[in-house]
Order: C-alpha cells, then sequence, then structure tokens
C-alpha cells in the first residue's frame, strides 16, 4: 500500500499521515495515535528511505561500546533494539578498545559531522562528563545511561546505586557481619561513586569504621571477580561478606570461596547487584544468589523510548528518571560466623 492510499483509508491528507508516522512534534498525539493504530490495523509500513529522505534524518541511534562491561551492554543493546525496531530504526554501534577519553570524544564528533546518527546514548558518565559538553555543544540529540554532575543541562535515565548498596550491606550487618568487603566498578564513574557512598553510609550508621583494603574496583568480569576476592579472602582477619558489583563479579566471588574451601552461606555471604541475565540466574546459582535487582534490558528499552521522545520534540531537560532497586534475599546471604563475626 503506498502513502496515498493509506491516507484516503484514514481520511487525513498524505503530509499529515506522513510527519504523524515520522514523529514529527506539530502532529497531535491524538491524531498520532489514530494513524498508528490505522497503519497497525492495516498492515502499512511507510518507506522507509522515503521518510528519511523527507525528514532529513539518519534513521539509526548511535552507541559506543568499550570493552568494560560487555555482558551488561548486550543486554541493553537487546532492549534498545526491541523498541527501535518497531520504529524501522537501526542502531549504529561503534567499538572502542581503549578506555581514551580522547579517542572517545572524537568519536563523538565524528557520528555528528556525518550525520550518520539521529541521536546518542551516553554510557557510564563521569561526574563531570566531557561528551555531555560536547554533544550539548555540537547540538545532537542525546540521553545518559546513568548520571553526572555537570553544568550542561541533559536528559538521563539511572537507578539508584547508592541506596542499592545501602540496602545490601545494612542487610549483612543486620546478619551480624562487621568484615564487609565491595567490589565495585572501575573508578572515576558517577555510579561507582554512588555505589561507594551507599557502602559507605551503612558502615558509618553502625559505627563501623571503613577499611580500604577490602574494597576494590574493576571490570565486571568473572577473572577479575576471582581475582580481587581472593586478595580480599587472604587478608586478616578475613571479611565475612561480599557486596558485589554485579553477576559476573559474584560468579568470581564463588570461585575464590571455594578455591579456598570457603562455603558460600556459611563461611562467606555474598550479595551482587542482579542485572537480570537471561543465561544467568541468581536462582539456578549454588548456592541461589542474593541481588539487589534491576534489569539493564528495561533500562535499554525506556531509554530507546525516551529518545524517540526527544527526537519527536520532547524537551530533554525535563527527562530525569532514577529507578528503585528491589532485594531479594536468598540462600547466599546468612548470619556472620560466630568466630569470625567480631
Amino acid at each position: 500500500m503506498k502513502l496515498k492510499e493509506f491516507a484516503l483509508k484514514v481520511g487525513l491528507s498524505q503530509t499529515t499521515v506522513s510527519r504523524a508516522l515520522s514523529g514529527y512534534p506539530e502532529v497531535s498525539e491524538v491524531t498520532r495515535a489514530r494513524v498508528m493504530d490505522e497503519a497497525n490495523r492495516l498492515g502499512y509500513r511507510p518507506n522507509i528511505n522515503a521518510v528519511r529522505l523527507a525528514t532529513g534524518r539518519a534513521g539509526a541511534i548511535g552507541v559506543v561500546m568499550s570493552q568494560a562491561g560487555e555482558y551488561q551492554f548486550s543486554e541493553f543493546m537487546s532492549g534498545m533494539a526491541e523498541r527501535l525496531g518497531r520504529e524501522d530504526i537501526d542502531i549504529l554501534v561503534t567499538p572502542m578498545a581503549e578506555q581514551d577519553s580522547r579517542d572517545e570524544l572524537q568519536i563523538y564528533k565524528r557520528l555528528a559531522e556525518s550525520r550518520r546518527v539521529d541521536a546518542v546514548v551516553i554510557h557510564s558518565p563521569r561526574p563531570d562528563d566531557p561528551r555531555i559538553a560536547l554533544l550539548h555543544q555540537l547540538k545532537i540529540p542525546f540521553i545518559v545511561h546513568g548520571r553526572s554532575q555537570t553544568d550542561v543541562p541533559h536528559a538521563w535515565l539511572d537507578i539508584d546505586n547508592e541506596g542499592a548498596i545501602r540496602r545490601a550491606t545494612d542487610h549483612l550487618l543486620d546478619l551480624g557481619h562487621r568484615r564487609i568487603a565491595l567490589i565495585n566498578g572501575n573508578e572515576g564513574l558517577t555510579f561507582t561513586r554512588h555505589r561507594d557512598l551507599g557502602y559507605r553510609s551503612a558502615l558509618q550508621a553502625r559505627d563501623i569504621p571503613y577499611d580500604a583494603g577490602i574494597v576494590a574496583h574493576g571490570n565486571f568480569t568473572d577473572e577479575v571477580g576471582f581475582r580481587l576476592a581472593r586478595a580480599a579472602l587472604e587478608k586478616r582477619p578475613q571479611p565475612t561478606a561480599f557486596v558485589a558489583g554485579s553477576m559476573m563479579t559474584a560468579l568470581g566471588v564463588y570461585r575464590a570461596a571455594r578455591a579456598m574451601n570457603l562455603g558460600i552461606g556459611t563461611d562467606i555471604s555474598v550479595i551482587a547487584h542482579d542485572d537480570v541475565f537471561p543465561y544467568l540466574t541468581a536462582d539456578n546459582m549454588a548456592p541461589s544468589l542474593s541481588t539487589t535487582r534491576s534489569s539493564i534490558r528495561a533500562a535499554g528499552t525506556r531509554i530507546a523510548d525516551l529518545l524517540l521522545q526527544i527526537l519527536a520534540g520532547r524537551d530533554p531537560v525535563g527527562i530525569q528518571e532514577l529507578w528503585p532497586v528491589e532485594l531479594i534475599l536468598r540462600d547466599s546471604s546468612k548470619p556472620a560466623p560466630r568466630d569470625l563475626s567480631a
């Protein structure tokens, strides 16, 4: 079905129908919903090349991928793809092997100058993130997955990292643990600072001194988790509990404990931030893993939806979403051993 025929069936002009399908802000939500409903009912899909030519849009969202957190990235992208696929919008992924901020800024400049994308997603923001200032200066729409403390106005979606880690630490303290190790993400990122704040505030409320010797940072991988957990378990006095930054980190903690003949849920308790991976579930770990739960796939879907709203004319300054995080208790977090809890 061509646009002219579809417009006749809907009873609107070709221009109005085209603008409604393309997300132009001057078309009312009532009209847009009517056109979309009719398009779904009649099975009409606009010619993508014609739409892009008429709107001047590339029909793609840009994402820069670093090697850190590749499992989380995969889940996030799946959520984005689900939402953008319904709008026939592609995702342009640009890999970046090293965490070099100067190289990354050049990538964003190139994306803006080439006009290959209509908007950009920023991941793992820093407190004063230069990418936000750059994209604002380049006048390319963007949204931040996370938050930054920069004065530059920007749209963002984040989870309550501080509250999540504070609740996890509080739960372990309630169980009698006093030597609680934290394996956090890479240093210098906003979310790792928020998690550190949550951990410190929980300890401070119980008058427990902060011990930098059992706090570590690194990529969210099994191998890094194993190495950092083993180093913590070799210290004396030994920690009786771990707060792990991700499911993959928790796998490493499990391996390190077993390598040292320590039982999870008996000698060592573990709580991890759970990104709800379809191929790694907390219930199926042995023993089942206590977690703070937040779906990164759902975040990807919502980020994509918010970007579509920005492209349709919504003011990005008003987009600030902070998602709460659930605490799910399972068999990996138990009371501290009597001989080690003091």
